[in-house]
């Protein structure tokens, strides 16, 4: 196997043992045996468990990141604020959905969560509610939202609602599908729109 590909299975592996056995279960053994490839193998790309889970975090971080931006545009100009919140909580569930290894270490943490993950999600978190907002005040704006919404708080509504969106779809994927929150969401907006 290529270095760049073996890198990337042992990165996977140790993504699958945290979402199996939480962080107290990894270790360079566990990745090893759950990779299929001996301690040495490892130890070949990574010269310690330590920077094999920061590799793991920043791809992580990286594609959680990527997939945010897409959902939350900076600047929608044109598009219709109804469209740009329903479609945006379908395209995240459909991420979560994508990967959902990577959602889960992000809305369903194991036990032991190191404090720099933690971090790092919060960090995330904050940034995106402030788009979310940055989108809601841009509505507003232009008149395309009523006027009296809290800008603030619809952000924050919006990102807690679409997190806890993310962790329903993880644990009850069958029950509730991007579609189903897509329809209650164009349903609730029509009614905050009719004021």
């Amino acid at each position: 196997m290529a270095p760049a590909a073996r890198r990337e299975q042992l990165i996977d592996a140790a993504l699958d043992v945290i979402v199996e056995q939480g962080y107290s279960g990894v270790s360079i053994e566990a990745i090893a045996r759950r990779a299929g490839v001996t301690r040495p193998v490892v130890y070949d790309h990574f010269p310690n468990l330590g920077q094999l889970l920061q590799a793991l975090f920043e791809r992580e971080e990286r594609i959680s990141v990527e997939q945010l931006e897409r959902v939350v545009p900076e600047e929608p100009v044109g598009r219709d604020p109804v469209e740009v919140l329903a479609s945006g909580v379908r395209q995240f569930l459909e991420a979560v959905a994508s990967r959902p290894t990577t959602w889960r270490i992000i809305l369903l943490p194991p036990e032991g969560t190191p404090a720099i993950v933690r971090d790092h999600v919060e960090t995330n978190r904050a940034r995106t509610q402030g788009r979310i907002a940055q989108l809601v005040a841009a509505a507003l704006d232009r008149r395309e939202l009523p006027g009296k919404l809290d800008v603030e708080l619809t952000g924050w509504a919006i990102r807690v609602l679409s997190e806890d969106a993310g962790r329903t779809l993880l644990t009850d994927p069958d029950r509730y599908p991007p579609e189903r929150y897509e329809r209650f969401v164009r349903e609730v907006l029509a009614l905050v729109m009719s004021d």
